[in-house]
């Protein structure tokens, strides 16, 4: 709680994440994968401007023109079938309902989500934890650069041993979790870089950090 207290003071709230709708954020979640969210942001807009952000009209939509509008978040094809991968299990389980498919209780839906070609732990638990809204920590690139800096895991450490060194030690708020996360992946990209900038670190040293 005292590295987010410090971060939460130098960052301020991070309003993340970013979406109109539950749906919005599931996409994002797989678009984000190997890309920055800038170019994200140009794919999202691109399905919004073509009508396509919601499960059914997505789903009738061809893999071409999807992959065209989403060319800017890179390996648009490959994210093209992940999509489809994964409202082709919403439609066939959920009836294409994401309410529905969110009244999963949080192991059985993590588990469903996993189950999803193209889906891997971090954009599940991103979806369970911006669109389900469930209180699970989202581990990433940024959230292991920052625990090893800090001496807090070892090289070894699994993404599970990473998320429950957050979860078995923080109070479980949804509220909590997703602005923590958000903390940190701003922390990883200006300062906790793969050059770090130590000295004027909101975590470093000189303000009191570890």
């Amino acid at each position: 709680m005292q590295v987010f207290e410090k971060l939460y003071r130098y960052f301020g709230p991070q309003y993340w994440w970013p979406a109109d709708t539950a749906f919005e954020v599931v996409v994002g979640a797989i678009l984000t994968q190997n890309t920055a969210w800038a170019n994200v942001e140009k794919a999202i807009s691109s399905l919004k401007k073509n009508k396509l952000l919601k499960p059914a009209r997505l789903r009738s939509s061809d893999v071409r023109t999807i992959a065209r509008l989403i060319r800017p978040c890179g390996y648009y094809n490959i994210k093209t079938a992940r999509l489809k991968n994964f409202l082709e299990v919403l439609f066939k389980d959920f009836k294409g309902n994401l309410r529905l498919m969110f009244s999963l209780n949080v192991t059985a839906l993590r588990q469903r989500l996993l189950e999803v070609k193209g889906i891997g732990p971090e954009t599940a638990d991103s979806i369970l934890l911006y669109a389900a809204k469930r209180p699970v920590f989202v581990v990433d690139a940024y959230t292991r650069r920052f625990l090893l800096r800090h001496k807090l895991i070892s090289q070894k450490a699994g993404y599970r041993q990473m998320q429950s060194l957050f979860e078995e030690n923080l109070p479980h708020r949804l509220r909590l979790f997703n602005e923590y996360h958000a903390l940190i992946v701003r922390l990883g990209k200006e300062f906790c870089r793969k050059e770090p900038i130590c000295d004027i670190c909101p975590l470093g040293k000189d303000r009191g950090g570890e």
